[in-house]
């Protein structure tokens, strides 16, 4: 089972996304635990603040060391983890091997930045891994908690019903997933493509790998570039 421990300052604005649809099953089934922690209980101020002012003189708060490192303690005074995961714009690009190697880990211990950020020194003594979600900042590290939970809890055998669907997903071989179509097979005049209801699965597997290379050459080139 895989159990993954989120620390914020806004656990109700990750609530929501963490209880529904697969994350939710896959709990009720014992596969994974999501435990939200809200920083501001390892404070010591009075006033329960987990930020202060920046000794560079810039403007913004920057979070403070003492309630991550006391929360951080806490967890790791009952359990070993595997990764304690920052989420940073200038951290490692999250990307589907980021989510499947840690789908296969135990314990997990994700950080929500705030403000301007940490103090640095979190960064260098007391998390294992760094994760951006994309070349953009947010309010919160929050979303993008969820969303890798999301992406790795997904990972876990049982979490689908159908096992085999996450393994087809765009990114699993590097290329983009390929063009599906449903019922009907004809609409308004448009048509899917005749090979798809021909029932020649060997042909169907054919065109579904030309396809995918197809769409990531036109729509994700970039792709196709890191695997050279």
């Amino acid at each position: 089972m895989l159990r993954i421990d989120i620390i914020t300052v806004l656990p109700e604005l990750i609530e929501s996304p963490l209880n529904h649809s697969i994350l939710k099953r896959a709990q009720q089934k014992g596969l994974a635990e999501v435990h939200l922690h809200n920083l501001r209980d390892f404070s010591e101020d009075k006033h329960k603040r987990v930020d202060d002012y920046a000794f560079s003189g810039d403007a913004g708060m920057v979070m403070k060391i003492e309630p991550i490192d006391k929360a951080i303690s806490f967890l790791k005074s009952q359990r070993e983890y595997d990764e304690i995961i920052y989420t940073s714009p200038d951290g490692h690009m999250f990307d589907q091997k980021t989510a499947n190697k840690l789908s296969t880990l135990k314990n997990i211990i994700i950080i929500c930045g705030h403000y301007k950020g940490v103090d640095q020194r979190v960064r260098d003594h007391l998390v294992s891994m760094e994760i951006s979600i994309g070349n953009y900042v947010l309010t919160g590290g929050e979303l993008a908690a969820a969303i890798i939970t999301d992406a790795v809890i997904r990972l876990i055998p049982g979490a689908m019903s159908d096992e085999t669907s996450a393994l087809s997903d765009s990114f699993q071989d590097g290329l983009l997933a390929p063009e599906v179509y449903t019922r009907p097979a004809e609409y308004k005049g448009w048509k899917v493509p005749d090979i798809l209801i021909s029932g020649n699965e060997k042909k169907i597997e054919e065109w579904k790998m030309k396809n995918s290379i197809e769409r990531t050459r036109k729509l994700r080139p970039d792709l196709l570039d890191s695997e050279e």
